[in-house]
């Protein structure tokens, strides 16, 4: 499971960087185009290549982060920075509340548990053969 995650976060970061680097790319155009002169032209190259630079770093630091938090978990180490800690009762103990099953997500249908205990919301214009409409007695055609 771990390494399935450490792969999406992987591919997010690079796709990410190459958005960036894309960006970059264009916004560089864009200032050439409006630039007055070569030296404007030359600073919209170098803050270009600051920016595909970041990128890069970004993205290694991320694939580095992940190889590390893998390397954690196969060794076991539990670190509170990788596991953050919540003030709530319950919250970041690992202790869960009900039944759970990995990868199937829990839903409640829609209607119930109100919390008013009375019946769901129901709409009184639907269904039935009553004519008791509160419209203003005109009728499309």
């Amino acid at each position: 499971m771990q390494s399935a995650k450490e792969t999406a976060s992987n591919i997010a970061a690079s796709a990410k960087s190459g958005m960036d680097k894309t960006k970059a790319t264009f916004q560089e155009k864009a200032e050439k185009m409006t630039a007055h002169d070569a030296m404007e032209k030359e600073l919209a190259t170098q803050r270009k290549e600051e920016k595909i630079n970041e990128a890069e770093m970004n993205k290694q630091m991320t694939r580095e982060q992940n190889a590390a938090a893998k390397q954690q978990q196969s060794s076991g180490i539990h670190s509170t920075a990788l596991h953050p800690m919540s003030a709530l009762p319950g919250h970041g103990t690992s202790e869960t509340h009900g039944r759970l099953t990995e990868g199937v997500i829990g839903s409640h249908p829609i209607g119930t548990n109100t919390g008013t205990g009375g019946t769901t919301a129901r709409n009184p214009r639907v269904g039935g053969d009553t004519n008791n409409s509160l419209g203003t007695g005109g009728g499309y055609s």
